[in-house]
């Protein structure tokens, strides 16, 4: 039994879809203005479909990094909320044993926000790793109008 390769993700090239005939097989200077004008069209909606797509995976990945860093950020501010109130009453009960509820109760609370400042940061960190702007594809485009431009000339 024989294995089968693994196929290998391959961006589309700019040819990619173009029927080529016998008369594409002769010399560019046999070819009529239209029949080189239709073919540039063909490529350019090539490459137009393929940065549509590289620009559809991009974004959905830099979502998945942004909501990440949103639910750290929740769970951080919900674990603080809870830990306000659970930590408040059970360690301002215990140091009140040993001294003023008030002293007790400050201590208490300035240990719950340093967690949840410690919480928030991760979470920005997070945030922070996010980039909105899809930075290949832009680079691709760019790179498709140099070539665009050269074939023109």
């Amino acid at each position: 039994m024989r294995m089968q390769e693994p196929r290998r993700h391959q961006q589309p090239s700019p040819t990619d879809g173009v029927r080529q005939t016998a008369h594409d097989a002769q010399p560019h200077d046999s070819q009529s203005f239209s029949e080189l004008a239709s073919g540039v069209v063909q490529n350019i909606q090539n490459i137009i479909r393929s940065e549509v797509q590289l620009a559809k995976v991009e974004l959905r990945d830099e979502a998945k990094t942004a909501g990440k860093g949103i639910a750290m950020l929740a769970a951080g501010a919900l674990v603080a909320f809870y830990a306000l109130g659970l930590f408040l009453l059970t360690a301002v009960w215990a140091l009140s044993t040993q001294m003023d509820r008030w002293l007790a109760a400050l201590i208490v609370a300035i240990v719950v926000t340093v967690v949840a400042g410690i919480l928030a940061m991760v979470g920005k960190k997070r945030l922070d790793e996010f980039s909105p702007m899809p930075e290949q594809t832009i680079e691709s485009v760019k790179e498709d109008v140099a070539w665009v431009k050269q074939q023109t000339r």
